[in-house]
């Protein structure tokens, strides 16, 4: 990352720090997060590697992804939601009942403003913030970790790192695979999960959900013998400027954690409880653990032959459970997952696929906070209400351009319906346009490729479809879908306008006729019937 000057490099980092890192008043923050308690918000973009990204509501949403349009997307989903906050809720905003109120206890700055303060007051008082007191400088650039936050389920590292001038870097953030929690025998014990809640502290959070067995004595082990923090981040002592100088630190760190007093605060109920949908999904819930900082249910997902032979390629990256919770004693119900009005994400969401190329399972793991599921509730109810994922379904919309007509916004010359989903086409234009490998197609107007507009109304997922176009030679062309798409309606439906099918290659000189084919649908899947009742005990371990 060399910059055109020193200083010109110094201004963009603190750019840098403004956007990805300051936040309002702590207070302020949380009163908009009660206010934004009610919107059903999409899980943001996150460096976990297993994190099938969703678009947020009322934004641009890409097929494949184009990288230089995200930044703007996000914002206008962000604002989208903050606008929001302007309306009356469909329903108040919902809250675990019979809380026992929080400590009064000073939280480091760190933890509020990576939305970790309640965290750290539940988990403080029972001696489970743990303090490796990690301080690292190598020339000035300095790593520090301290306040692990340590239950029964997972372990939460902040990795503080800093320039020498004291602007914040984010120089681990593509090395998180080199950071492993492992017992004395050296195998790993946890795996990195991801934080859905919406904050700043993102990019210095890790999540780590802890496997079952858990050893009374953790290692915690960073490898970075020679990282790179990058060019242009040299810096003089002298002129307190940085030179164009490639930085190498050593920011390698190990330290001990005891877990007695975690695994003692916890308890594990074993469960086993399989069933198959109708479509040939096999699930079944394995575990359920209860800490002081949550309840997590553990679950494995197979297919049977069929639907194996019908998913799409990679379809455990993207697949999702739909379920909520009923607690008939308070009168909780918390809907998770998807599209619907007034779904939300599990505060903590785990996935493991490397079993799933071999015919094994996916395994996911969904941890509720405490201020959403009221801890070890009587007759606390798991129920399915569906499933999301991409299967090879084909349907083609045969396309006759020349039935366009000038005034194309009252007038649809296309139309296709397939399982559930209507998309009406009423305008086309040529267009040179990127495509997702950010080649230019065409160099002229001429030799700009076809894109055709219109608008759909979606049962299903819309964002992970996949489409393709042929002409009548029987030649291939690339295409990419885009499409602002709205809150679902009353009836559960994604509703997208401005929809764009961007063919690639496909110009004015390459006739009037194309077939368009959707290849592969991200289907929703609500033909099920499935609950199970969760357990609860007369106490729990950190009652007092």
């Amino acid at each position: 990352m060399k910059p055109i000057s020193s200083e010109q490099e110094k201004q963009d980092r603190k750019w840098e720090e403004e956007l990805f890192r300051e936040e309002p008043d702590v207070d302020f923050t949380w009163k908009v997060m009660q206010k934004l308690d009610y919107v059903s918000m999409e899980e943001p973009h996150a460096k976990v590697p297993w994190e099938a990204a969703k678009a947020p509501q009322s934004k641009w949403i890409y097929q494949t992804g184009i990288a230089a349009a995200a930044a703007v997307l996000i914002a206008g989903g962000a604002w989208a939601a903050w606008d929001r906050t302007t309306e009356e809720p469909a329903q108040s905003p919902v809250n675990a009942v019979n809380i026992p109120p929080l400590p009064d206890i000073p939280v480091p700055e760190i933890l509020r403003y990576a939305n970790l303060a309640d965290d750290y007051k539940r988990l403080q008082p029972l001696g489970l913030v743990l303090n490796p007191n990690i301080n690292i400088d190598d020339q000035g650039y300095k790593l520090k970790i301290e306040n692990v936050l340590v239950d029964g389920s997972q372990i939460i590292l902040m990795l503080q790192q800093t320039a020498p001038d004291g602007l914040g870097i984010y120089a681990l953030n593509s090395r998180v695979d080199d950071i492993h929690i492992m017992d004395i025998n050296g195998k790993d014990v946890a795996t990195l999960a991801h934080d859905t809640r919406p904050d700043s502290g993102s990019l210095d959070k890790l999540v780590f959900q802890l496997h079952r067995d858990i050893p009374d004595e953790v290692i915690v082990r960073g490898e970075f013998g020679h990282l790179n923090v990058g060019n242009g981040y040299g810096y003089d002592v002298n002129t307190k400027t940085y030179t164009d100088k490639k930085v190498s630190v050593d920011w390698s760190f190990q330290f001990k954690l005891d877990m007695t007093k975690a695994k003692a605060m916890s308890v594990e109920t074993l469960m086993n409880t399989p069933y198959t949908t109708p479509e040939g999904l096999e699930l079944d819930m394995k575990q359920l653990v209860q800490t002081p900082n949550g309840t997590r249910v553990d679950l494995e997902v197979n297919l049977n032959d069929q639907l194996r032979a019908k998913a799409g390629k990679d379809w455990e990256k993207s697949m999702d459970i739909l379920y909520h919770i009923e607690i008939p004693g308070t009168n909780e119900y918390r809907i998770f997952n998807g599209s619907r009005p007034n779904a939300r994400y599990a505060k903590f969401r785990y996935r493991d696929w490397s079993q799933v190329s071999a015919g094994g399972p996916l395994k996911m793991s969904e941890t509720w906070d405490p201020s959403i599921v009221t801890l070890n509730a009587e007759n606390m109810r798991f129920v399915l209400d569906g499933y999301t994922m991409p299967v090879k379904e084909e349907q083609t919309l045969d396309v006759d351009l020349d039935k366009s007509k000038e005034d194309v916004n009252f007038y649809t010359f296309a139309s296709f319906k397939h399982l559930g989903d209507q998309i009406d086409l009423y305008g086309l234009g040529y267009q040179n346009v990127q495509s997702s490998n950010h080649q230019t197609q065409g160099g002229s107007k001429e030799k700009a490729s076809l894109v055709l507009e219109g608008e759909g109304v979606f049962q299903n997922e819309f964002y992970g479809d996949q489409w393709v176009a042929t002409d009548p030679e029987g030649r291939e062309y690339a295409v990419e879908v885009m499409g602002i798409r709205e809150a679902p309606n009353n009836k559960e439906e994604y509703v997208v306008k401005d929809l764009k099918f961007i063919v690639h290659g496909f110009n004015k000189d390459s006739g009037t006729k194309l077939t368009l084919k959707r290849t592969i649908v991200h289907r929703d899947f609500r033909d099920v019937d499935w609950s199970i009742k969760l357990a609860n005990y007369p106490t729990m371990p950190w009652d007092k």
